[in-house]
């Protein structure tokens, strides 16, 4: 019987295989190919059976989350797309805001659209807010724009018209047109990838998706084949920015939803774990070879978001990149990975990212002809990382070279020894990754102190004491493989589908429970399609909210509603809610003013895995006999011997004492001078300042 499951996560430096068989789970890291991601997948892939003697028939499914679709975004390498736009407002993607993110810069850089002004052609047609045709689209609309599609080898049109998203009929006119004329062209209606109000984001994200759709539909569909030809029959699913789990023909339909994946699973582990270990307050920490990732988890979800800018121009300043609105896990993400490079600047600063080595040619230690120093540089020459174990030793590390980087690059600008200048390196990207934490912390109008960090990643467990010291936090968590943390959680993740609709409607008299209550049975039937594709005959759990606000406010707030059919008291209830959820937001209501919602959500999901049952403690045991190793001591500024353990020789209970460092195939988790840690019955190691 096939029990086996597979889980593939691409990152920009490392592609993550984790095989889960029964209590068994086998993980491999193999450098991500750039060029052709599937083959660092399937290099991992024989690599993990031939350790687990499993064969393809034994799998019952594969779960695969990539950050290909950012990439393209980022890097501009999506298809030649165009857009297809009510006439007189081609122009409402470079408008955006009308506003200045950065007030200051004279030399401000605006994202570009992804559409160039002379690809974004304008259709004669409109319809108004109420869904009334003002102006009808004739028959022969897409004649003249044929031959311009034709003379700049478009591959992808985005579809975005006025109001569409309260009548989507023009824009799937078009659809069928554009699809009889140009078969091959990709087509994305903003009425399907995002109906909401506000047409800039809405034509935004409908842009992206028709941008990266000819590269993901061409990835997934060449990675489904090789996977049907190495002999695996099960189902290949997506894990989605949102948390949940998607099929193939959605994924390829909706690429734009895969653009956090990769985080989104690390943020789903951090979750099952909080759970798990009965934890209300948390901090994901995620820190892989290009970016690190940290999301807040209260009562053990993960907050939740609709909007999201990818590709921005000033990577920490909201307003510089492309908005996106998709739902999303909240998390920030900055450039501070094993392999962002670090420098010194005009003022003498060292300054860390956020440009990364990537995979190709990775840290200057790799030897593959970087002479760029990085962050996993900097830890290598600390001593911090074992040059002949790194990535369960499929990567030898040269310690020389990234000596001669850190000198030529940071070192000789600061008049200091390399060994100064490492450990500025990884004191700088420290106080990044914990400044960018208490930011975000701040904007989501959280706390940090009090919390428990759960780190993981390759890079993760080597930080994490250092950055629970910054962030006042006393206890940390490195699960079991945790240096693929993120492909772990794809296997936690549920399959779900969020569907948004945009109805207005005002808390008064003129409120209808029965169009709210129509509405809902046509979201529910288009998401229970496309999630039951992927797990049929599963009973499924249902979520609503509401997007709500004060009448004349311009942004609104989400209201958790209850399932099932809506009577005449139901518009009452709603203002309830509401005010008791803009109360808890802003301490504070607004007396007599009308209450409006804007946009009505449902989210579909089959279950979620529960978390493994409670084991009692063991008790305190010393850990068994380590090699003592040569680590940079940042007090004396020498190096002086710390013990290593294996992570595989150590047992439940077992104590360890700082300074000491605990090496594993995909990470090293590094326990300080002032840290202790103990190994718990599940195995995962605890640390915390203050355990004796």
């Amino acid at each position: 019987m096939a029990n086996a499951r597979l889980a593939i996560d691409i990152g920009g430096t490392f592609t993550d295989i984790v095989v889960e068989s029964g209590p068994i789970v086998e993980t491999t890291k193999v450098a991500t190919t750039p060029d052709a991601p599937e083959k660092a997948i399937f290099s991992g892939i024989r690599q993990v059976i031939n350790e687990t003697s499993l064969k393809p028939e034994e799998f019952s499914i594969i779960i695969h989350g990539t950050t290909l679709a950012t990439n393209a975004i980022i890097e501009r390498k999506g298809a030649p797309t165009a857009m297809l736009v009510t006439e007189g407002f081609r122009d409402a993607v470079e408008i955006a805001y009308e506003n200045r993110f950065e007030q200051y810069d004279i030399f401000m850089d605006k994202p570009l659209p992804l559409v160039p002004r002379n690809l974004r052609f304008g259709i004669t047609e409109r319809v108004d807010a109420s869904g009334k045709i003002q102006i009808p689209m004739s028959d022969s609309v897409v004649d003249d724009i044929i031959p311009a599609l034709d003379d700049n080898n478009i591959e992808a049109v985005a579809v975005g018209l006025m109001h569409s998203y309260i009548y989507p009929d023009h824009e799937q006119i078009l659809r069928d047109k554009l699809a009889k004329a140009r078969p091959s062209i990709a087509i994305s209606l903003s009425s399907e990838v995002s109906p909401e109000i506000r047409e800039y984001e809405r034509w935004s994200t409908t842009i992206a998706n028709a941008y990266v759709q000819p590269l993901m539909s061409r990835y997934l569909a060449r990675l489904s084949a090789e996977l049907e030809k190495m002999g695996f029959k099960c189902p290949l699913l997506l894990m989605t920015s949102g948390g949940g789990l998607t099929s193939l023909q959605t994924a390829i339909k909706f690429p734009i939803r895969l653009v956090e994946s990769g985080p989104a699973g690390g943020a789903i582990l951090a979750s099952y774990l909080a759970r798990e270990n009965g934890l209300e307050r948390v901090v994901s920490f995620d820190m892989g070879g290009t970016t690190a990732k940290i999301c807040l988890i209260d009562d053990g979800k993960p907050l939740q978001s609709r909007s999201f800018e990818v590709a921005r121009q000033y990577r920490y300043l909201k307003g510089s990149g492309l908005p996106l609105r998709i739902p999303v896990i909240e998390m920030v993400e900055i450039g501070a990975g094993g392999g962002s490079i670090a420098r010194v600047d005009d003022l003498s600063r060292i300054l860390v990212g956020p440009d990364s080595a990537g995979a190709i040619p990775g840290p200057a230690c790799y030897g593959d002809g970087n002479t760029e120093p990085t962050v996993t540089d900097a830890n290598l020459l600390l001593g911090r990382i074992n040059p002949t174990y790194f990535a369960g030793g499929s990567i030898e590390l040269d310690a020389g070279l990234s000596e001669i980087a850190i000198t030529e690059e940071v070192a000789n600008q600061l008049s200091c020894s390399p060994l100064d200048a490492a450990f500025g390196v990884i004191e700088v990207v420290d106080e990044n990754m914990s400044n960018a934490a208490r930011v975000h912390a701040v904007e989501c109008g959280k706390e940090l102190s009090g919390r428990t960090i759960i780190a993981f990643g390759g890079g993760a467990p080597l930080h994490a004491a250092r950055l629970a010291e910054k962030l006042d936090i006393e206890e940390i968590i490195i699960p079991l493989a945790a240096g693929v943390g993120s492909a772990v959680g794809f296997l936690h993740a549920p399959v779900a589908y969020e569907v948004v609709r945009s109805h207005y409607m005002p808390l008064n008299e003129n409120f209808s429970a029965r169009e709210v209550n129509e509405l809902y049975a046509e979201m529910a039937s288009e998401a229970e399609e496309i999630v039951s594709a992927a797990i049929p005959n599963t009973k499924l759990l249902e979520t609503r909210s509401a997007d709500m606000r004060y009448r004349g406010q311009g942004h609104e707030i989400t209201v958790a509603l209850p399932n099932g059919s809506y009577g005449g008291s139901f518009a009452a209830e709603l203002s309830e809610r509401f005010d008791k959820a803009y109360n808890a937001t802003y301490t504070r209501r607004i007396p007599g003013l009308e209450v409006e919602v804007i946009n009505w959500t449902l989210r579909l999901s089959g279950p979620a895995r529960d978390p493994s049952p409670n084991m009692r403690e063991p008790k305190e045991t010393p850990a068994p006999a380590g090699n003592k190793y040569k680590m940079f001591n940042d007090e004396t500024g020498n190096f002086s011997e710390v013990i290593v353990y294996r992570r595989e020789l150590l047992m439940a209970g077992n104590k360890i004492t700082g300074p000491s460092a605990i090496l594993e195939e995909e990470t090293t988790t590094i326990i300080p001078k002032g840290f202790n840690a103990r190994v718990n019955a599940k195995g995962y190691i605890i640390m915390r300042k203050d355990l004796v």
